[in-house]
């Protein structure tokens, strides 16, 4: 049974009810199968958190509560301007749950679902950012492995969220499941394996996925059938090439993301280097233009 097959339990918050004694409930976020998420007020750091709260019949499960856990770990070491910061976690508690910090700003998602393309402007930064985190992943031994318009909060700098499935290399490179969202999963993770392993180099492809969607305003790829047995018919990035991008975009940039998506991770660019090749198409913007009234 899956989420949309079920209904998910809650705890039932309302604005002002104790999420835990230190955490006060100000209004839902949404959340996923294992967790609710809050925008609660924090008497420790005296301002808004986000609360990722287990669910009710998942607070006794062991898996689950690991997997918070492992969040909050992957959390400890991937200190960086664009990942958002993971304050405390308490697994041990009736409610365990995980206090995040609070960014302002929209989603890419929300973003691209209620304006279309971003402009050059809007893409760019945001590439340079989440490529220079990907950078630092690598140093730190974080694998995301869920890159995607919807754990992306816009702002300056973007914010990478959700570390929900983040491994260390060794350990994605043990993956013989799916883990991840089907559209922004690169090839390997769709079909460990024959198409290598999951690591570092899927949250490039990940993050090619990511700015595709957003450049372009559509996925690189068709939707697959998600009830599909077989991997090529569930996951059409192991089967056909990207489309294309519009033609106002710059065959830099185009040649970019797609090298981004190539199907074998020895073939995609390093996080460095597309942030270098971004970084002149970045600096040939056009600067604002600034109106002054006397």
């Amino acid at each position: 049974m899956n989420e949309q097959d079920r209904e998910l339990s809650t705890w039932g918050f309302a604005e002002g009810d104790a999420i835990a004694p230190e955490l006060t409930a100000i209004r839902s976020l949404g959340g996923g199968s294992a967790y609710e998420a809050w925008l609660a007020f924090d008497e420790i750091t005296l301002g808004p958190v986000v609360v990722k709260v287990v669910r009710p019949d998942e607070a006794d499960d062991e898996h689950t509560v690991r997997g918070m856990v492992r969040e909050a770990t992957a959390l400890d070491v991937a200190h960086h301007p664009v990942v958002v910061r993971g304050l405390r976690y308490d697994d041990a508690g009736p409610r365990p749950h995980l206090v995040l910090e609070h960014v302002e700003g929209p989603s890419l998602s929300r973003l691209i679902r209620r304006h279309g393309r971003l402009s050059p402007q809007q893409y760019l930064p945001l590439a340079v950012d989440i490529a220079s985190a990907l950078h630092f992943f690598r140093h730190a031994d974080v694998c995301h492995l869920d890159i995607k318009p919807s754990n992306v909060i816009m702002g300056s700098p973007a914010r990478l969220i959700d570390l929900s499935v983040a491994r260390q290399a060794e350990r994605a490179a043990e993956i013989d499941g799916l883990i991840g969202t089907d559209a922004y999963m690169a090839p390997e993770q769709a079909s460990p394996g024959p198409f290598g392993v999951p690591g570092y180099a899927s949250d490039v492809w990940g993050l090619g996925a990511t700015l595709f969607h957003a450049i372009g305003g559509r996925r690189p790829f068709a939707a697959g059938d998600p009830d599909a047995r077989e991997p090529v018919a569930r996951f059409p990035q192991l089967r056909d090439a990207p489309a294309e991008l519009p033609e106002d975009v710059p065959s830099a940039v185009s040649k970019l993301v797609h090298a981004m998506l190539e199907p074998d991770p020895a073939d995609r660019p390093l996080p460095r280097e597309v942030a270098e090749a971004l970084e002149p198409e970045l600096a040939a913007l056009p600067a604002p233009t600034l109106n002054w009234k006397g």
